[in-house]
């Protein structure tokens, strides 16, 4: 199973973005799905995930309250909607899976190649 991001671009301040993670095959029931940033020079950092079983979502405090993660079943994609954007949430963007609810990069595996978020101040 390969996941794929897509969705990133260039917006202003203030704006927002629907990001996409598809997946080329089945997502387990007991799979959970992150979505990661990487900032130019900065480590890759968690951002939100989901659990595919229930649907249950998991932030990080920089991005709680203005993004959104959740699941389509039937399509084996999982979104991830950015409002009120900031130029400090400029990275590329990655989505990946884990079999246990964590914040960690070592525990996801099937990592894609990300899309590129630009924030415009």
């Amino acid at each position: 199973v390969q996941l794929q991001a897509s969705g990133g671009g260039l917006v202003q301040t203030g704006g927002s973005l629907r990001l996409s993670c598809a997946a080329s095959g089945r997502i387990y029931s007991s799979w959970n799905i992150g979505w990661f940033r990487q900032a130019p020079g900065k480590e890759r950092e968690f951002v939100a995930a989901i659990t595919w079983s229930y649907g249950r979502t998991d932030y990080s405090d920089s991005v709680k309250g203005r993004f959104t993660i959740s699941k389509d079943s039937a399509r084996n994609t999982v979104y991830l909607q950015m409002n009120s954007l900031k130029p400090e949430d400029t990275a590329i963007y990655y989505c990946a899976r884990t079999v246990q609810r964590s914040r960690t990069v070592g525990d996801y595996t099937y990592w894609g190649q990300g899309t590129l978020v630009t924030v415009s101040s």
